[in-house]
């Protein structure tokens, strides 16, 4: 029998908690540990649709990057919050939700790997790594990498297709692209660590309008694709290595789940 502490020991291999930020929440957010799971539901995120969806296909198990519960202090599970309905209606089905967020980001292999991957990137490398694990592989945030030199345009194309973004936000920093940096979710921050290590191009998310100006200071070419689409390549691979290592159960990947920022 496969239980959710079967489930949470193998996630723990792939993206361990020690990686994980110190702000960050990660582990079995609801559920027990001990319960049987037959069927898991791989998505980004544990919001309300697809828990409707792990409900409708009788799964025991959501596996998300993004926490349940996060920063904001949860004082009691009620209806009153779409946290609190959240939790409760995982409860009331007996579906466990377990997360790998900042500690997926920083895995050998997790978001910012497959990310590079995604976007054709070769010669893949952690900028600034933060430490190494047992196999003694380093971890961290960011990755670079190389592409064929060609205008900015063409990468634009390339990004727009392979993450199937309805749209793009970029700066262009005036130089053609060859080293690229890569961090999903909302990396901009780190724009300062890519210039260092000599990249003229910068894919994350969540980018500010300040911070777009600083890249164009900097000459750097900085593409905001969206939260949403530089972490979900990363769920379907997820659920493939919790297929291969548990294939005594069913593990899907959302087939609901989708961005909600659209483009006019």
């Amino acid at each position: 029998m496969t239980t959710v502490a079967d489930i949470l020991k193998y996630i723990e291999t792939i993206a361990p908690t020690y990686m994980k930020e110190s702000w960050d929440n990660v582990g079995l957010l609801c559920g027990r540990k001990d319960r049987e799971v037959r069927k898991i539901l791989v998505a980004l995120d544990s919001f309300r649709s697809v828990i409707d969806e792990a409900i409708a296909e009788g799964a025991d198990l959501i596996v998300t990057h993004h926490p349940l519960i996060f920063r904001d202090p949860l004082m009691a599970v009620n209806e009153d919050t779409e946290t609190g309905r959240c939790v409760l209606t995982l409860m009331e089905h007996g579906i466990a939700a377990i997360n790998a967020h900042t500690n997926l980001d920083l895995a050998p292999g997790g978001i910012n790997d497959v990310l590079a991957a995604t976007l054709g990137l070769e010669n893949i490398e952690i900028i600034n790594p933060e430490g190494t694990d047992e196999a003694g592989r380093p971890y961290g945030l960011l990755r670079c990498g190389t592409v064929a030199e060609q205008p900015l345009e063409n990468f634009l194309a390339t990004v727009k297709t392979a993450l199937k973004c309805d749209g793009l936000r970029y700066v262009d920093g005036g130089k053609p692209v060859r080293k690229v940096a890569v961090g999903g979710g909302s990396c901009a921050d780190g724009m300062f660590e890519v210039t260092a290590a000599g990249c003229d191009t910068f894919v994350t998310a969540d980018v500010k309008y300040n911070q777009f100006r600083t890249a164009f200071e900097l000459g750097l070419n900085l593409i905001d694709a969206g939260h949403f689409h530089t972490e979900n390549p990363t769920m379907p691979v997820l659920a493939a290595k919790l297929q291969a290592a548990f294939p005594e159960i069913e593990v899907n990947f959302s087939k609901r789940h989708t961005d909600c920022m659209k483009f006019y």
